[in-house]
């Protein structure tokens, strides 16, 4: 039976905010967000800031080339302090690591989008956020690749159930972040998507970010 991963999200969120409403939980929990890029965070952010207090991770060694990382991340940090969120959004930045993109998807340079390579640098992302939610004591861990009609979102919330359960030997004596299921372009979360980026003049990229990517758009 196919999963509905937003209805899921949505029975998460309305338990949380019933716990704060009824005083069980002082302040709203706390949820790290991977995020490809500003436009892909943006309805994501607008969404979830009203449940969470939310820290964005920016970890893609997947994007090329180098200047183009730096002006994505740029772009995600001036939407964070930009826009009104009704609860505090954080950034934490990591290092660039092309390294551990080429390292990881050896051999599959050849997959077309969508394919082998993609599952690949899916989970390596999913992975370390996975494990820096766990360090810094979130209780949840999301991302907003399931916001893309181009990503597809069974295989993405299920690498990240498994890195939930993965990175829970991390914290023996606590139950470890939980994974947000979700299905961001639901509801109009992809149009509402295009919107803010027009209304805050975002640049939209015009490929995923890895190098295959790129020639494959500039093939097509």
């Amino acid at each position: 039976m196919k999963i509905n991963y937003d209805r899921e999200m949505l029975k998460i969120l309305e338990e949380e905010d019933r716990k704060v409403l009824a005083g069980e939980r002082k302040d709203p929990a706390r949820l790290l967000l991977h995020s490809c890029c500003a436009p892909c965070s943006s309805s994501v952010l607008e969404q979830l800031a009203a449940h969470f207090c939310v820290a964005v991770l920016y970890y893609n060694p997947n994007i090329y080339p180098r200047e183009e990382y730096e002006f994505r991340k740029a772009e995600q940090q001036d939407f964070i302090r930009r826009f009104p969120f009704p609860n505090p959004v954080d950034f934490l930045d990591c290092e660039y690591e092309p390294a551990e993109f080429y390292r990881a998807i050896k051999g599959l340079e050849e997959e077309p989008e969508r394919g082998s390579r993609c599952t690949v640098c899916y989970r390596l992302r999913l992975a370390r956020t996975a494990e820096e939610a766990a360090k810094g004591g979130y209780d949840y861990f999301a991302t907003t690749l399931t916001l893309s009609p181009l990503k597809d979102p069974e295989r993405l919330n299920r690498i990240g159930e498994e890195e939930m359960e993965r990175v829970r030997v991390l914290t023996p004596d606590q139950p470890g972040p939980r994974w947000l299921p979700s299905d961001f372009k639901k509801r109009n979360g992809y149009l509402r998507s295009i919107r803010i980026t027009a209304e805050y003049g975002m640049y939209r990229q015009d490929y995923c970010g890895c190098e295959y990517s790129l020639r494959s758009r500039k093939e097509h």
